[in-house]
């Protein structure tokens, strides 16, 4: 399945300068539709309010952590199915382990560029 560069992607980071990295990325891969959200609690109500076709979602924040939205998305039933990338500073195996548990569906560390993005974005809409 190709990636549909036309479906809403929700960017997720309570960092304002790594949500417009995270957005130009996305526009130098072909995305033109990227809403964000400065955490967790945001990022649910927005999920709820609008049908996104991919999250992309920080480790920490406050008050709710991306791993704990991931909790969240994949115990809704509305939202579960909705593809979910871990973005992290540290590649903790624990993490990685906890994440995959949860049902991330793919996992990058920071710092990264264009070309990894679009190589983990690509691998979620394969499986």
């Amino acid at each position: 399945m190709a990636v549909d560069l036309t479906m809403p992607v929700l960017v997720v980071d309570d960092y304002k300068t790594m949500v417009r990295i995270i957005r130009n990325l996305l526009k130098q891969i072909g995305f033109e539709d990227v809403d964000e959200a400065a955490d967790g609690t945001e990022a649910l109500t927005k999920l709820k309010e609008r049908s996104y076709g991919l999250v992309i979602s920080d480790w920490n924040m406050e008050p709710m952590t991306g791993y704990e939205l991931l909790k969240r998305v994949r115990s809704d039933d509305a939202l579960s199915a909705i593809p979910f990338i871990m973005i992290t500073a540290e590649a903790k195996s624990e993490n990685v382990i906890a994440a995959k548990k949860a049902g991330v569906s793919n996992y990058i560390v920071k710092p990264f560029n264009a070309q990894t993005l679009k190589g983990k974005i690509d691998t979620v809409f394969e499986a």
